[in-house]
């Protein structure tokens, strides 16, 4: 086990596979530059011909991806996750659907790795949190790493997984540190990063920090809680979840997505229709209000979960 940084985590993940693998190549704008440093050095050591700079087409370069998966190649996309509304043709009329529209006889080992950059003043184009859109389209499968450890495991199964594969990555993360493993993480296995008695957390994405620490502070007046990071949404491991509610008989789930049909909105729907019986009382989502991001600093920071959001709804669930 090593110490890195997030974006550090992420660029060894892909040095890794494209070494061990060279169907795998990378492709995206501006990746050469290596703006978020997710992609540094590798056209040094890869070239031109597997680390491309796109134009500025995400529905050209995107299905491009698609095309090369379907003839042998395991293409990594990198974009901002408010540029896949440009290509959600691509995305969800070819690579969600197009193995089961070819009863199984094509695979698209193909991976999107779409930025998270909000909560930096950059505004309502700019800051979608839009993995639940795409959760709710079968044929994809959906991860949101939490930690270092995450970045690297859940991206290189990713870059080994024969289906298309979105992988939301917080930006506000990308200069945490943990320690990171070679090994793979699998998808649909969730982690309880801290374990508790009297409620339960489930964060996602970079809202497992704030859940963290909303229970580390509330460990000082006595509430316990156990902090679950599913990791992927899809598959997600409802099991663990329900296991945790089933101890805890509390649910608070901290999703920096819109509220409504959040990834927040069907963990609650599942616990509410499998686990009710567990719990003593309502769950409660901290989630991102239901409002455009406002390009003000003082404005936009009231919009996501936070620490004393999260804290408050586990001591509302106590009362």
């Amino acid at each position: 086990m090593t110490e890195k940084i997030f974006a550090d985590a992420i660029n060894e993940a892909i040095a890794e596979e494209m070494r061990r693998d060279p169907s795998v190549f990378i492709m995206g704008e501006d990746i050469r530059l290596s703006i978020y440093g997710a992609t540094k050095n590798l056209y040094k050591e890869f070239g031109e011909e597997r680390v491309l700079d796109t134009p500025l087409s995400e529905n050209g370069f995107f299905g491009a991806a698609i095309g090369a998966s379907l003839v042998g190649m395991r293409p990594i996309v990198e974009t901002v996750t408010s540029f896949m509304w440009v290509a959600m043709d691509q995305l969800i009329s070819q690579a969600a659907k197009m193995r089961y529209m070819f009863g199984g006889q094509a695979t698209l080992p193909v991976v999107y790795r779409a930025s998270m950059a909000y909560g930096s003043g950059s505004a309502a184009h700019h800051s979608d949190r839009n993995y639940p859109m795409f959760m709710n389209m079968p044929g994809l499968k959906i991860a949101v790493p939490a930690t270092s450890a995450d970045a690297k495991g859940l991206l290189k199964t990713a870059i080994r997984d024969d289906d298309p594969v979105i992988i939301f990555e917080d930006t506000n993360l990308m200069g945490t540190r943990g320690e990171v493993s070679d090994e793979e993480i699998p998808f649909g296995k969730a982690e309880i990063i801290r374990e508790g008695n009297d409620c339960t957390i489930v964060g996602i994405a970079g809202s497992v920090k704030l859940a963290l620490d909303a229970a580390n502070n509330l460990e000082k007046e006595g509430i316990s809680c156990e902090v679950i990071n599913p990791r992927t949404l899809v598959p997600l491991d409802k099991q663990s979840i329900l296991s945790s509610v089933e101890k805890t008989g509390r649910l608070v789930i901290a999703d920096p997505a819109h509220k409504v049909c959040s990834a927040a909105s069907e963990i609650s729907s599942i616990v509410a229709e499998e686990g009710f019986w567990f719990l003593q009382s309502p769950i409660i989502k901290v989630a991102s209000e239901q409002v455009h991001i406002p390009y003000s600093p003082s404005l936009e920071k009231l919009v996501y979960p936070n620490v004393d959001k999260i804290s408050s709804a586990v001591k509302k669930t106590m009362e």
